[in-house]
């Protein structure tokens, strides 16, 4: 293995959206960093089963919606 092209492989807390963390190693951040997630195996619908809901931050549906509302969206 080449010396100095690799990135830094360290201990991290990743946590859960319902709040529960566990120690991986990983390229991100520094060493003892959390990362929190938005979106877990514990959330996600392609995983639990359940319905997705669209968040709408920016307005775009509401724009798409508007723009294309005769046609039967």
């Amino acid at each position: 293995m080449k010396e100095g092209i690799h990135p830094d492989y360290h201990f991290i807390m990743v946590k859960m959206t319902d709040g529960t963390t566990y120690q991986t190693r990983s390229t991100y951040g520094k060493d003892g960093e959390t990362l929190a997630l938005d979106i877990d195996p514990l959330a996600h619908p392609a995983w639990t089963g359940g319905n997705a809901k669209l968040m709408d931050t920016g307005g775009r549906v509401s724009k798409f919606k508007n723009k294309y509302a005769g046609l039967g969206f």
